[in-house]
């Protein structure tokens, strides 16, 4: 199994007790603003840190990197998988929020991953299929529930015919038996994916129905879907970060709402006198 190679913030920071004081300031003065390195030559970054270019080499070397050039393809490398101190441009990081910082940097890579690779005309047309649905069913089991769940709570400010799957204490086939080719269906798969997703995904085919959907990184493209939407959900500890499809989740249920027109912002307003004269709201 390959090992993977530490971050360039790690190999500094366990390198600081064997350096000699100008190896260290010029560690210090890196850490201080990681993600810069790859944008400067040597001579630049010795400039700037005030050491010579004989300094930069060793301390380069000192780091196992074969060359400068290898030490900036390694910080460019750690940039794309989200490092969040690699991100910082000029800043003192306090190295005790570390941690959170690269969670949190990874959730941005996350997000201009499913940024770049989501088509907004995709979007508006999964959007209006499902205001022109018969029904809007949505689906999703173990942690991709929460996300239909919240899909289904947004969309239902505009949309009166709506049902999230499964139901609390009912099976699969009383609801599955009644989506037609009429119908729109949001489908979660997100990694653990239950053991009958498969099954699911089989029969809305059958259906007829129009199917987005919305998957981690790791599924493969599905051909008998009308969508499929990937997100990605790398992160540095052990749990799948989600962030990018709650932001996609979200994005769909304001499209939604945007599109709905004169019928939809009807619907929102006799809602919100519903909750005045009930008084169910702060």
């Amino acid at each position: 199994m390959t090992t993977k190679k530490p971050s360039f913030v790690t190999l500094i920071r366990s390198a600081l007790p064997t350096l000699h004081p100008t190896e260290r300031r010029l560690a210090e003065f890196i850490l201080d603003f990681p993600g810069e390195l790859a944008s400067y030559n040597a001579s630049e970054l010795a400039g700037l840190a005030k050491v010579s270019n004989a300094t930069v080499t060793r301390f380069i070397k000192k780091l196992g990197y074969r060359s400068y050039e290898e030490a900036r393809q390694h910080v460019r490398a750690n940039r794309e998988e989200g490092a969040a101190l690699l991100l910082v441009e000029g800043k003192q990081v306090d190295s005790e929020n570390s941690r959170f910082l690269q969670h949190v940097g990874q959730a941005i890579a996350n997000l201009q991953q499913v940024g770049a690779s989501v088509c907004q005309r995709e979007v508006d047309e999964v959007a209006q299929a499902m205001l022109a649905a018969r029904r809007v069913w949505i689906i999703g089991f173990r942690s991709s529930h929460a996300f239909a769940e919240y899909l289904n709570w947004q969309i239902l400010q505009v949309l009166e015919h709506t049902a999230l799957l499964p139901k609390a204490a009912e099976t699969l086939a009383e609801s599955l038996v009644s989506i037609t080719a009429e119908d729109c269906v949001v489908l979660y798969g997100m990694k653990r994916r239950a053991a009958q997703l498969s099954g699911v995904a089989e029969q809305l085919v059958r259906s007829g129905a129009r199917v987005l959907y919305i998957t981690d990184e790791s599924a493969s493209r599905e051909p008998h879907f009308t969508w499929h939407f990937r997100c990605r959900t790398a992160a540095p500890g052990p749990l799948f970060n989600h962030v990018s499809v709650l932001a996609l989740s979200h994005y769909l249920a304001t499209r939604v709402l945007e599109l709905s027109g004169a019928a939809g912002r009807q619907r929102m307003s006799e809602i919100e006198a519903i909750h005045e004269a009930l008084d169910e709201l702060q």
